[in-house]
């Protein structure tokens, strides 16, 4: 039979289920600007697409996408832990459920009497079912429970963060390549040239219209241009083997079929309100999410300091014999009780609700600054991708200008009209142009990645579920 004191117990415990312990969590508040610094006011808000580098115009770039996202090392290893904190939700959450045994099994024993020598055997057989329970009237298990949902959520966040952080690389080497692809063009275009205007001045030399030292001067700069191009070939070269590194392939399967960043489009993109980008950063909510697990430890320190009350139950059958193991009599049944209650832990539990309001603060004081570097790398983002397009811009127009310079001069020295200083010094603007417009053409590029990334790239209709809350995050003051 239940005795009274166990009756009573369990009729306290279910009138002491409905006790919580705080804090409830509340959004940390952060100061937000009105608008963008480097940003156009009249132009309309172009958050970026799903599939934002498609808007480069490259089929190539969006076949290598979709083999990074499929094959990254890195990318991998996020959706593993995302599996990890996943089976840790459910760990957490099992000790709010009953757990249930049974259990089965026979014995023989022997029985002997010092004044007599006969020994008695006899064997039992019993099968029982146990099932045992931690009420959780402190909310203990729930906070932990909530802390590992928390915990899931931020690593879906960091999913996200890595696959952003993938693909921009991908874009980023991509660009890279080509532009150093178009590098080496100009290098070898401008070598070719140089050569040209070499042999001109080799056969006016025979004729005797032109000095050695005319042939010196261009020798020079021959020799100058034809070692431009190894430096720029080891830097291709590096380039094809990050992209194989991201793409976790053989560095020598990795070969690019386009041979310039000329003919790629440059995609629009334009932020909309700041308030609006901390919702889309992966980053900053995968920081929010950890505040909320950290908030929900906190609960769980706290709830350590009070008595915890645990419910055991047992029932079965017991026989001596295995053809009577359910006849009547056999069955036994127990239900038990227990309270613990802390008393001296040597500082234990106090140093763990300090190290969870630590951590908590900790995380606080990372979310601020995730939130602030939010807002610093698209004002960083808008001020490159203007001031590259408007250097972009402006060195077509000294591309053109050189080349024609160089065309006039190279007529007018065959005719002898201009010396030969004249070709060399149009011959060495043209290089420098050709070779400034394609890197301000990668810079723009990189640039324009650089202003994806900074806007948390673009959301896809299944977006990670916002962390849990029980009410609002605690602010840093609630658990001091």
């Amino acid at each position: 039979m239940r005795g009274p004191s166990t009756i009573a117990l369990v009729a306290a415990t279910v009138t002491l289920g409905a006790c919580h312990l705080g804090p409830d969590y509340r959004h940390p508040e952060t100061a937000t600007p009105a608008g963008w610094r480097e940003g156009d006011a009249a132009q309309a808000a172009q958050w970026p697409a799903p599939d934002w580098w498609q808007g480069f115009g490259s089929t190539e770039l969006n076949g290598l996408m979709a083999e990074a996202q499929r094959a990254n090392a890195d990318l991998g290893a996020a959706v593993a832990r995302v599996k990890e904190a996943d089976a840790q939700a459910r760990i957490a959450g099992a000790p709010l459920l009953p757990s249930i045994e049974a259990t089965g099994g026979a014995a023989t024993q022997q029985i002997s009497t010092p004044f007599s020598r006969s020994q008695i055997h006899y064997s039992t057989y019993t099968a029982a079912v146990s099932a045992s329970y931690e009420i959780d009237f402190w909310g203990k298990n729930a906070a932990a429970l909530t802390a590992a949902k928390a915990t899931a959520v931020a690593t879906r966040y960091d999913e996200e963060v890595v696959t952003l952080s993938v693909v921009s690389s991908v874009a980023t080497t991509y660009f890279l390549a080509l532009g150093l692809q178009d590098r080496l063009q100009v290098a070898r275009d401008n070598l070719a040239n140089a050569e040209d205007v070499l042999a001109i001045i080799l056969g006016r030399r025979r004729i005797g219209t032109a000095s050695d030292l005319d042939v010196a001067q261009q020798a020079t700069v021959v020799a100058g241009l034809r070692a431009a191009i190894p430096p720029l070939e080891q830097q291709l070269a590096q380039a094809l083997d990050a992209l194989a590194i991201l793409l976790v392939e053989p560095p020598d399967e990795v070969k690019l079929a386009a041979r310039s960043l000329a003919p790629l489009s440059a995609p629009s993109v334009a932020p909309g309100l700041p308030s609006e980008l901390l919702a889309r950063r992966p980053d900053v909510r995968e920081a929010e999410a950890q505040l909320v697990s950290a908030n929900a430890n906190i609960k769980v320190a706290r709830a350590q300091f009070f008595p915890s009350v645990s419910l055991t139950a047992e029932g079965g059958f017991q026989s001596l014999a295995v053809s009577r193991f359910l006849s009547m009599g056999t069955g036994i049944y127990s239900l038990a009780a227990s309270v613990t209650q802390p008393i001296f832990e040597g500082g234990l539990l106090e140093g763990q609700l300090a190290n969870t309001k630590a951590r908590y603060e900790e995380l606080l004081w990372d979310y601020r600054k995730a939130v602030v570097a939010a807002f610093s790398n698209v004002e960083d983002a808008l001020a490159a991708t203007r001031r590259t397009a408007e250097q972009q811009a402006a060195e077509e127009i000294a591309v053109a200008q050189a080349r024609r310079a160089y065309e006039v001069a190279q007529a007018q020295y065959r005719v002898g009209s201009v010396d030969l200083l004249t070709v060399l010094n149009t011959e060495n603007a043209l290089f420098t142009a050709d070779d400034l417009l394609a890197q301000d053409r990668i810079a723009h590029m990189q640039a324009l990645v650089s202003l994806f990334n900074a806007l948390g790239g673009g959301w896809k209709d299944d977006e990670p579920p916002a962390a849990p809350t029980t009410a609002s995050l605690p602010t840093r003051d609630d658990h001091q």
